[in-house]
């Protein structure tokens, strides 16, 4: 009984924590560029054609994502109205099962100390805490794959066939609803590495035919459900564009965001910091106390190196492509430290180095940028950028700063030495200490710069969507992409042109005005392209304009 009540009170502290770190101020910024706002855009659409079966961008399918997290997404702007806060409600909601699901299985696979230190490690890392603060849709993606893999390496253990059949079940249902939140990925992801753990097992484990056969249904009947409605609809277009999108990512530099090899190797060292850096003593032959700990830790490599060397090879280069390798790098980061507390395994001089070096460099980082709030001209002009004008004159917005900012960056380093010190004299509190300190860090980062370097990148655009959207008129951009213009300018299905190319709009009747952004890089080249087009005025790096309204009888020039 007591260990019951122990257990309630370790989710009722994850709920607390939910509620401290994660809930507060998800609405206070706008949703950003690029899948922030095209994922919360579709399901804003879902919202206005009543259409829940298909998904949308522009009023047009979206065959890229399943219709997931839009459902969820939508069910929250009905709750709570079409606004920030919506969008990004369901990963809060997310974040809380996530952490709960980390202790269960960690409490089940080794102890619950230790799946209250990987609760730790994964909450208080930056990337894992910024995205649950997120409106994006890889954390339930995520979660899915998580619970999937656990479940299938529960009916893997050799020492306990206890109800098997459920969870193998309950693994396949898991695997379908991460189908159903990001598409087929998962099942590439699942597949590979099953295919890379019968490898190392020299094709050596039980399972039933029968099993392989319930397995598959289980999956198809979950994630092939909606796949079947769209082909059964006639929508057989649904697997071509699956396929043709995941080739492209393969193959090319999608979007624009091409990056080098190490890439994603970099972002999960310093994203996961400062779990990333005792992750990397894990590398050992120090073996667990059961066979299930032993078979959990090998997953746990395997699902690392498949999804760094996976996304690595692929052309595209997102952050969060990699954010299902918080897992296993957490886990085995949790691994060392419970280790530790037990006298089983040393933190390095070099760990303990590359911590001080990574908690300097944010420190720098968050001393640097008020400074350069303050004094913008003691940091050289930004030639490096596609649009270096647009992002000398962003950064150059009204901003303002208190000028104590800087004693966030002071803290994180004063707070890291602290610990450190701790560590070397093997004061078990030392490491709690370093993993607190960089979660008030973070939280700091996110509550106070974040609105700050959203009025750089874009705040003064759409603020002039959400000003002109009152007037019931068209927006659009030229140059660049964004739905910021659709989502904060409420365009309605009946308000979207046929063709929205800039030579149809100009030579074409539209019986309200219609208003264009651009990068200030590209305001000469189209105001001297398209003449009609009337220029209002440019801040921070944007371009306003109007295309006034054409009517038919007036005729056309």
């Amino acid at each position: 009984m007591n260990s019951f009540k122990h257990v309630i009170w370790v989710y009722v502290a994850i709920l607390i924590y939910g509620l401290i770190f994660l809930l507060p101020f998800i609405g206070s910024v706008h949703l950003f560029d690029w899948d922030e706002i095209i994922f919360a855009e579709s399901a804003r659409e879902m919202l206005q054609t009543g259409d829940f079966m298909t998904v949308n961008i522009n009023y047009t399918p979206f065959w890229e994502k399943p219709p997931l997290f839009f459902w969820l997404q939508a069910l929250s702007m009905k709750i709570f109205g079409i606004n920030e806060f919506a969008a990004r409600f369901p990963n809060m909601i997310c974040g809380i099962l996530t952490l709960m699901a980390i202790f269960r299985i960690g409490n089940k696979v080794v102890s619950k100390r230790f799946g209250i230190i990987w609760v730790v490690s994964f909450a208080t890392a930056i990337l894992p805490f910024f995205y649950f603060k997120s409106g994006i849709i890889d954390p339930w993606h995520n979660l899915f794959i998580l619970l999937g893999f656990a479940y299938f390496i529960y009916y893997l253990d050799p020492g306990n066939h206890k109800r098997r059949y459920i969870k193998l079940v309950l693994s396949a249902f898991f695997f379908g609803m991460a189908i159903l939140t990001k598409g087929p990925v998962s099942v590439l992801i699942f597949g590979m590495s099953f295919f890379i753990f019968l490898t190392i097992k020299r094709m050596k484990i039980s399972i039933s035919f029968w099993h392989v056969l319930t397995f598959l249904i289980v999956l198809l009947v979950t994630g092939g459900s909606w796949y079947l409605l769209q082909i059964l609809n006639g929508n057989i277009e649904v697997l071509k564009e699956f396929i043709r999108y995941q080739a492209t990512l393969f193959s090319q530099d999608y979007a624009g965001h091409g990056g080098f090899m190490g890439y994603h190797f970099i972002i999960l060292f310093f994203g996961v910091f400062p779990g990333s850096i005792l992750f990397l003593t894990s590398f050992t032959k120090k073996v667990e106390d059961n066979d299930l700990q032993q078979m959990f830790r090998k997953w746990m490599y395997i699902l690392f190196f498949l999804v760094l060397i996976l996304f690595s090879v692929v052309k595209t280069k997102l952050m969060h492509y990699s954010s299902l390798a918080y897992f296993p790098v957490t886990y085995l980061a949790a691994w060392v430290w419970d280790k530790w507390n037990n006298r089983k395994i040393e933190i390095k001089t070099w760990q303990l180095i590359l911590i001080s070096f990574i908690a300097l460099l944010y420190s720098v980082l968050a001393i640097a940028l008020p400074i350069y709030g303050v004094k913008p001209k003691w940091i050289p002009s930004l030639g490096f950028s596609k649009f270096p004008n647009f992002l000398n004159n962003a950064l150059n917005a009204d901003i303002t700063w208190t000028g104590f900012e800087f004693l966030i960056g002071v803290f994180l380093i004063a707070g890291v030495i602290y610990s450190i010190r701790m560590i070397r004299k093997r004061e078990a509190k030392g490491m709690l200490i370093l993993h607190i300190v960089t979660l008030l860090f973070v939280t700091s980062m996110v509550y106070i710069y974040t609105p700050k370097i959203e009025s750089v990148t874009q705040n003064s655009a759409i603020e002039f969507i959400k000003e002109h959207a009152e007037k019931n008129a068209y927006i659009t951009t030229l140059g660049y992409r964004s739905y910021a213009t659709h989502f904060y300018g409420g365009i309605a299905p009946d308000m979207v042109p046929e063709n929205d190319d800039i030579d149809e709009l100009l030579n074409s009747s539209h019986q309200t005005d219609i208003y264009i952004l651009m990068k200030v890089d590209d305001k000469q080249k189209y105001l001297a392209k398209y003449p009609k087009l009337e220029f209002l005025y440019e801040k921070n790096g944007y371009a306003f304009s109007i295309l006034p309204k054409v009517i038919p009888d007036e005729g056309i020039e």
